[in-house]
């Protein structure tokens, strides 16, 4: 019993000894300056070579956006329909997106259709289909200034032919930059 009570004495005032040495609060932290600290080596031969400056590459958004959407520029619409289909959503959006960050940009919809149909139907069925796509666009936020609505009708078609193949392709809107 004496022996654990001297032990934890020891271990008392060693513990007390030990705080003695510590920083007191009251004085300031001491501070090193660093701006006359030699430079530091960063090569194997001893040399204290330069570090060569990063060049960090600016990149546009603007640019960027324009890339992205270089080759998205159709969105396909199904016989006699005007809707713009959920799968065009994305690049409809990305058109906004760039549109919406500059705002000098302005697009040209140009609505198409297939053969079928009297020649002012079909005009009148490709313009409500470029006013979809304008509508949509405008719904994310981009100005009605920057787009414009045409229709062609089925006077340039994408594909030459009769049947379903061509006219899927020929049923469409063109987003082409002003």
């Amino acid at each position: 019993m004496k022996l654990t009570r001297y032990a934890l004495t020891l271990i008392a005032a060693a513990a007390l000894a030990g705080c003695g040495s510590a920083v007191k609060l009251d004085e300031p932290a001491p501070v090193k300056d660093i701006s006359t600290a030699p430079p530091v080596n960063n090569t194997s031969q001893g040399s204290t070579a330069a570090v060569a400056d990063s060049a960090v590459k600016t990149v546009s958004l603007d640019e960027q956006l324009s890339q992205q959407v270089r080759d998205k520029r159709v969105v396909y619409f199904d016989f006699d329909s005007d809707i713009v289909k959920e799968e065009y959503r994305p690049l409809v959006e990305l058109h906004a997106k760039r549109l919406n960050n500059n705002r000098k940009l302005a697009l040209n919809l140009e609505g198409h259709t297939d053969e079928r149909g009297g020649r002012e139907y079909n005009l009148a069925l490709g313009q409500r289909r470029a006013e979809a796509v304008a509508k949509s666009l405008t719904l994310l936020g981009v100005q009605a200034s920057q787009v414009e609505a045409v229709s062609f009708g089925k006077e340039r078609p994408a594909v030459q032919g009769s049947g379903e193949e061509a006219w899927a392709k020929n049923r469409r809107v063109e987003l082409k930059d002003k």
